[in-house]
């Protein structure tokens, strides 16, 4: 059985849910990811993602400099232990319609496992292997 943990990034980028919007998007673009989790201490509240900025941010014209994580964040985010297997966290972002999940250890988080790194790990020869395996092009 592989698990989550063999190919988990642990390379993570956590904010605050007070954070702005512009704040989120430059960390992003600084640090070549898709992505930010929203915590509140150590808890896991939340994930915002580029195009949540874009979808639920830019297009309900929020004003990116004012508006926060909080108010555009997925909420009730499903996780997963660097134990589980990693059929198992497909299956889990397939039925859930995600493509990220929070790894976490006795509920602090520990890493990020992606639809791309599953690909990677599961079906290297597969296209969104080939993309997610490149460098960013930003």
């Amino acid at each position: 059985m592989t698990t989550v943990g063999e190919f988990m990034t642990t390379r993570l980028v956590t904010m605050d849910g007070g954070d702005t919007l512009t704040a989120a998007a430059q960390e992003m673009r600084d640090s070549a990811i898709g992505d930010v989790i929203v915590t509140n201490g150590d808890d896991v509240i939340g994930i915002v993602t580029d195009r949540d900025i874009t979808v639920r941010g830019v297009a309900e014209q929020l004003n990116p400099s004012s508006a926060t994580l909080s108010q555009i964040l997925t909420q009730d985010v499903i996780t997963v232990t660097q134990y589980d297997d990693a059929v198992a966290a497909a299956d889990l972002m397939r039925t859930y319609g995600v493509r990220r999940l929070p790894v976490v250890e006795e509920g602090r988080l520990i890493g990020l496992v992606s639809l791309g790194d599953l690909a990677v790990e599961r079906e290297p020869q597969s296209v969104l292997a080939d993309i997610s395996a490149d460098e960013p092009n930003n």
